[in-house]
C-alpha cells in the first residue's frame, strides 16, 4: 500500500505543465493555440506563425524573426509545449507586463499607443469577438486621445493597479 501512495505524491510534485494554470486559463491558451495553428495539424510551425502575424495585420515578418521564435521551443510545438513555453514566459512576470506584451504585438514600433480604429477592428474580428457596444464601453472607460489613439500603457496600468498613473 505504501509504495502506491509515494508514487502518487511524486507524480503530483512533478512538473506537470497543466498544474501551473487554472482550468479557465488552459482553455484560453487552447483557444489561442487553435487560432495560431492555421493549418490545423496540431503543431505551430513557421508557416502558422507567419499566417498568424498576417491575420493581425503584420505582413512584413522576416524569416530570421520567425526562426528566432521557433528556436525558443525545445522541439515541435504541440499544445503541451506551447503551454510550457507560456508558463516559462509568465513565471515571475507581473500581470501588467503580461498584458503590455499582448498589446505590443499590435505596436511593433513601440509607440505605446494604438489607433482606436485598429484596436476596435481587432477586438470585433478576432478570437472572443467583442460587440460594438462592448468596444464603445471600453472607449467610454478608457477614452481615446485627441488623435484617436488608445494609450495602452496607461490602460494596462489601470487594469492592474486600479488607478491612473501620475504624469511625470
Amino acid at each position: 500500500q505504501a509504495p502506491k501512495k509515494a508514487k502518487k505524491k511524486t507524480a503530483e510534485a512533478g512538473s506537470n505543465v497543466f498544474s501551473m494554470f487554472e482550468q479557465a486559463q488552459i482553455q484560453e491558451f487552447k483557444e489561442a493555440f487553435t487560432i495560431m495553428d492555421q493549418n490545423r495539424d496540431g503543431f505551430i510551425d513557421k508557416g502558422d506563425l507567419r499566417d498568424t502575424y498576417a491575420a493581425l495585420g503584420r505582413l512584413n515578418v522576416g524569416n530570421d524573426e520567425l526562426d528566432e521564435m521557433m528556436k525558443e521551443a525545445p522541439g515541435p510545438i504541440n499544445f503541451t509545449i506551447f503551454l510550457a513555453m507560456f508558463g516559462e514566459k509568465l513565471k515571475g512576470t507581473d500581470p501588467e507586463e503580461t498584458i503590455l506584451n499582448a498589446f505590443k504585438i499590435f505596436d511593433p514600433e513601440g509607440t505605446g499607443v494604438l489607433r482606436g480604429d485598429d484596436i476596435k477592428y481587432h477586438l470585433m474580428s478576432q478570437a472572443d469577438k467583442f460587440t460594438e457596444d462592448e468596444v464603445n464601453q471600453m472607449f467610454t472607460n478608457f477614452p481615446l486621445d485627441v488623435a484617436g489613439n488608445l494609450d495602452y500603457k496607461n490602460l494596462c496600468y489601470i487594469i492592474t493597479h486600479g488607478e491612473e498613473k501620475e504624469q511625470e
